[in-house]
Formats: structure tokens, sequence, C-alpha cells
């Protein structure tokens, strides 16, 4: 299959669609809803757990079961103190940045509909030039424009309630997808098109597929954790995104060397299956899918440790896709990338095979 071959206008208009909505970490909820909307004509069921993970299955009577997973949660911030003055302190939900926070706009989820806000910061002219303070999690506020703690309460807003950035897709010089949140929705997004695909070019599996969007990764892959006993997959294939290290203030001798446009990356950890991701190598190979390479040292950070590690053992992969300004509202993505992840998925579930064990003692 070409790169030209994977997206489309509907493709695009469901990750437009998909991003935009807030989703974050123990609030997946509705973002599920619009991505299980988009799976359904690609899959005969699916099971969904009490926490919110989604799973779209084909073929789900057969005993052998492969797993292509991504998360679905974003990070975000809850409302933690409110000042008597009607300032609003918080916390992160998950790997919340407070570097980025000064002058963002955000929505604060209550029962009565989005407040909002702004991350303020007190003016250039009255801080002391030498002695700045940087922004801390001790000294970032949200002001909603309320005159003390009693209208800020009166407005709906209380100490628990979740707080998400607005901001929306766009795309930057025609092939960078820009979002927040593209860690790791983008992810969920791909594992969709690679059902989409396998449907609309009747790609017959003969093992069940497990199209999976867990929840709560952020926060150290809860949802991964609580599906995989579900599932018992005998395989997975987990897809997350990982840093371009091309630009400023990134020590390439620490944390690699991975760009945006230059293909997907292939990890090397101990919780990776040598044989699972020496397959997925030879597939990139054989369909001429340009790849790069990222070391791990002791975990990969994503769900993969959380499958590979449950069942008694489970032979897993990760395939990750570059991006520049993790954690931040401007996360970026190249869209040759996206393709090519989507393709070496697509073409990876296709060499497995029913029953295979990825054992480093087979012949």
């Amino acid at each position: 299959m070409k790169k030209s071959d994977v997206l489309n206008k509907k493709s695009m208009s469901f990750l437009e669609t998909y991003l935009n909505n807030p989703s974050p970490t123990g609030y997946e909820w509705e973002g599920q809803k619009i991505w299980m909307d988009y799976l359904k004509p690609y899959v005969d069921n699916f099971i969904t757990d009490t926490y919110g993970t989604a799973v779209g299955v084909i073929n789900p009577d057969a005993p052998f079961k492969v797993v292509i997973e991504a998360h679905s949660d974003e990070i975000s911030w809850y409302v933690n103190y409110i000042t008597e003055n009607g300032l609003i302190h918080v916390i992160r939900n998950g790997g919340s940045d407070h570097m980025i926070a000064p002058s963002k706009w955000v929505n604060i989820h209550t029962k009565k509909g989005i407040v909002k806000g702004v991350f303020g910061w007190p003016a250039i002219h009255t801080r002391m030039a030498g002695k700045e303070d940087t922004p801390k999690l001790e000294n970032i506020t949200i002001d909603i424009g309320a005159k003390d703690k009693k209208e800020v309460e009166k407005m709906g807003v209380h100490v628990g309630c979740v707080i998400t950035y607005p901001d929306t897709f766009h795309v930057l010089n025609k092939d960078k997808f820009v979002c927040r949140a593209l860690d790791n929705r983008i992810g969920g997004f791909m594992i969709a098109e690679v059902a989409r695909l396998l449907h609309e070019n009747q790609v017959k599996l003969p093992f069940g597929l497990y199209i999976t969007n867990s929840v709560q990764e952020e926060i150290g892959l809860r949802g991964a954790e609580m599906i995989t006993q579900r599932i018992q997959p005998n395989v997975a294939i987990v897809t997350d995104v990982c840093h371009d290290t091309s630009t400023p203030m990134i020590d390439k001798k620490k944390q690699g060397d991975n760009v945006i446009g230059k293909g997907p990356v292939i990890s090397y950890a101990p919780a990776i299956q040598q044989k699972l991701r020496d397959r997925i190598i030879e597939t990139a190979d054989n369909n001429k899918i340009p790849f790069q390479r990222h070391a791990s040292s002791r975990y990969t950070g994503t769900d993969t440790d959380a499958f590979a590690y449950s069942n008694g053992g489970v032979p897993s992969a990760l395939i990750s896709l570059p991006l520049r300004y993790m954690h931040t509202t401007v996360e970026t993505v190249h869209k040759d990338d996206v393709e090519n992840v989507i393709r070496l998925i697509y073409e990876s579930v296709q060499t497995i095979q029913n029953g295979e064990t990825f054992s480093y003692f087979d012949a």
C-alpha cells in the first residue's frame, strides 16, 4: 500500500473532530464515543470497561488475540484551591507543563458547563530585573473574572473541577499537524485508520484483532493495565509519540536522535519482544517504509510496558510517532510520519500467523 493511499477527507475530518474534543485523564468517555462512532463500520463489536477504555474487535470468536493500542487521554489540571479574592490554584492531572501556562486560556469543566479562565502572570514592568521568578506550580493561578471566592463557587467552580486548554487542530505549512493532545489521540486515530484500511481492502485475518484505545496512560498506564487483563492478548503492538530531538535545548546524547518527517520510530527496550520487533523492521524494509530507532533504558514509559508484563508475558512492540513540543498546546507531527505509522502497523499485523508465539526458543 502506497503512502498516498492512506488518508482521505473523511479521515481528516474525523481527526479534527476527535482532537478538538477535550479528553482529560479520567474524563475520556465523550472522546471515546467519537472514536467508536468512526470505528463502528470497520469492526464486529466493541468492548468497554468501567473506567472508559474502548476496544473495537474484528473476529471476536477467534481464540488467538492480537492488540493494536494507543491511549485516549490528555494531560490537564484540577482546581486545587480557591483564594478569598477569587483566584484559582491548580494541581496536575498527568504531566501538565507549568512553564507554558502563563497567558493561556483555559476551559474549566463544571456541571453548569464550561467556565472560561486565563492563567495570569505579572506584567514585565512589575518584575524585578535579574531576579525574575519562573512559572512554578506554586505561583501560577487562573483568573475567571470573579471578585471573590463566593462568586467563583456561584459560577459552578469548585475543588476537583478538571481544566483543559481550548487549543484546536491546525495544519502548518501543508504537512505538519499541530494541536494539543496529539499525545496520544493521534495514536487512537492511527489504529482506527488501520481498521478502516483492513476493512476497505477486504483483508481477512486468521485471528482476533483488538483495536484498543486505553484511558489513563498519562498517570501511569492504568487503562492498559486494566484492559490487558480483560482481553488477555497473545501479541500487542502499541503506538505512542516520542520526542523529536532536533529543536533547541534538547541533548541528543541523552534523548537520542529522532526527527519528524523521517519515519516511524521503532523502540529498543527490555519490554520490547525482540522477535516481534525484528518482524516489524523486516516489514518496514519489505514495504520501503522509512523508520528510525530509539533506545529506552529500563522501560518505555508507554502502555507497551503494561501489556508486555501482563498475563505471564505478552510479546509486545512499540512503534512511535516523532513529535515536537510534547505536553504543550502546539504539539507538532509530520503528515508523512502519520501515514507511515499507519502503513507499518497495517502491514505488520498481516504478517502475524495464527498461534504464533514469537518465542526465543522456537527454531
